[in-house]
């Protein structure tokens, strides 16, 4: 069966309400001859009794995925790819400081996204918590199970990974969900301790997983193996990162797309070249603006649009809001012919020109202008529903095939195994990219690693990995303007989590 997106989004809100309740509950202190059904239609005790309440669960863990958008669009901004636009400096403020290096502690976008990471451990933690007997202590099987759950390890490690590559140490807990009390007693944990358990949990992932799902869209071994494979580098686990990339490789399951720039339109999504991909879609028309990242769609599309842009019916772009703008820095990376460059640097002015039957008019972006857009990710007409700006149905690529590979050239490389492999590995990147063997690269040793770092920033530009690879590799104080070492490798903890549950603040903040 097709992966049913809209389907999905329906059980999720059915489901969030669920869990709502379910909080509520774990927090009040029950009495001996309280029953819940005097207050609730809806208990812990009745949930979790068949396969499909497991299953209606585990979509529900997926759903923070969604909510965390502004991660990619700050792993852009953050580093020299974008810079964060808009109408004026005191639009998208808490962007805007993550542009400038002026972010505080009081920044709502790092807040919101702490909150979403920790709502995504604790949907999982819940369904690990009753993964042997539901709350009423009855047992649950069905074939399966195993499978489902290396789904649910997957989302928690993908979580924590959120949480610890961009607050480092962070509070930490597996057993169950946390409640209220236990928020105020939590500290946080050293980061090599969340990275054991992220291992942990991505290797019980891989155990449990099928290569290929008859869904598409849900994780699937190679997912796991793949995201394992990046922790490791992010540890500087060379040797391991290697041995758990490899397979994917020698799996001969992907294949690079030839035209890199249709991967990013609809037609292109779960393709090929796909190991992993957050869900969204339009089925569901949505209206909250209170709520917009919370929707089935992808609110970053609009971020990305093209100001005012009009033309024939025939022209495909909608109107966005011109954040989140591409570099000239980042144009100039590109060498001549290099096909990825026109997609990811999308020149608005030179599509006009090259496309007069369109009859294109367009307002320039306001505020820290490039003349350029994150072409990935443009909304499309046609491609949204309910509220235009909130419902666009782009799914984020998280990780291709090309990236598997550059991540196995780079732990070949650093881990002083074959770099004739890494090699090989990188000029398939770089052979599509071209479309000739011309532009080969044929470096070894240090060179060949930095190589290795440049093509990961042309093959990945605006899918948020640049900020946390300059990071990871020690590079940032040297290429981003304002950085502060020992400060800028990681997000101030958020002020209302150091006030309320006595966190300690990052350095600098």
């Amino acid at each position: 069966m097709a992966f049913n997106r809209k389907k999905m989004k329906q059980i999720y809100i059915k489901t969030l309400g669920m869990v709502v309740v379910m909080t509520l509950l774990g927090s009040c202190k029950k009495f001996v001859d309280y029953n819940p059904h005097e207050d609730f239609v809806v208990t812990d005790q009745d949930y979790l009794k068949s396969e499909d309440d497991y299953r209606t669960m585990v979509i529900s863990a997926y759903t923070p995925l969604q909510w965390l958008n502004q991660v990619t669009v700050i792993g852009d901004i953050a580093s020299d790819n974008s810079v964060a636009g808009g109408e004026s400096a005191s639009d998208v403020v808490p962007l805007q400081q993550i542009d400038d290096f002026t972010l505080t502690a009081v920044n709502s976008t790092l807040e919101d996204l702490w909150k979403v990471s920790y709502e995504g451990v604790n949907r999982a933690n819940y369904l690990f918590q009753y993964k042997d007997k539901n709350p009423a202590g009855q047992a649950v099987n069905f074939n399966g199970k195993d499978a489902l759950y290396g789904e649910v390890y997957f989302l928690r490690a993908y979580y924590y990974f959120t949480l610890v590559k961009m607050w480092g140490d962070v509070p930490f807990f597996v057993d169950k969900r946390l409640n209220l009390t236990d928020s105020r007693s939590l500290q946080r944990s050293p980061k090599a301790q969340v990275y054991a358990q992220i291992e942990q949990d991505l290797n019980a992932a891989i155990a449990a997983l099928p290569t290929v799902q008859a869904q598409k869209g849900r994780i699937t071994k190679y997912a796991a193996q793949g995201l394992l494979g990046k922790v490791y580098l992010y540890e500087g686990k060379f040797t391991q990162a290697s041995t758990v990339l490899e397979p994917i490789i020698t799996a001969n399951a992907f294949t690079l797309v030839n035209d890199y720039a249709s991967i990013y339109l609809a037609a292109g999504e779960n393709g090929p070249e796909s190991v992993f991909e957050i869900q969204y879609t339009n089925g569901s028309p949505y209206y909250n603006w209170g709520g917009a990242t919370r929707g089935q769609g992808n609110y970053s599309v609009q971020q990305n649009g093209i100001r005012g842009i009009s033309g024939s019916a025939a022209m495909p772009f909608a109107a966005g809001w011109s954040t989140n703008l591409p570099t000239q820095n980042l144009a100039s990376a590109y060498s001549a012919g290099d096909q990825r460059k026109d997609i990811t640097a999308f020149d608005i002015e030179a599509y006009k020109n090259a496309h007069p039957e369109y009859a294109i008019t367009y307002k320039v972006a306001p505020y820290k202008n490039t003349g350029l857009y994150n072409g990935k990710y443009l909304p499309r007409k046609g491609e949204s529903s309910g509220q235009i700006e909130l419902n666009y149905l782009n799914n984020f690529r998280i990780m291709r095939y090309s990236e598997v590979l550059l991540m196995a050239a780079e732990a070949l490389n650093r881990g002083g195994g074959d770099d004739g492999k890494a090699l090989g590995y990188l000029n398939q990147v770089r052979r599509r990219a071209f479309k000739d063997t011309n532009h080969d690269v044929t470096a070894s040793g240090t060179a060949l690693k930095q190589a290795i770092w440049d093509e990961r920033r042309l093959e990945l530009a605006m899918d948020g990995d640049r900020f946390f690879d300059l990071v990871r590799t020690g590079q940032a104080a040297a290429k981003l303007a304002g950085f502060q070492a020992g400060k800028h490798e990681l997000f101030p903890i958020p002020q209302q989590e150091v006030t309320i549950s006595g966190l300690t603040q990052n350095a600098g903040y």
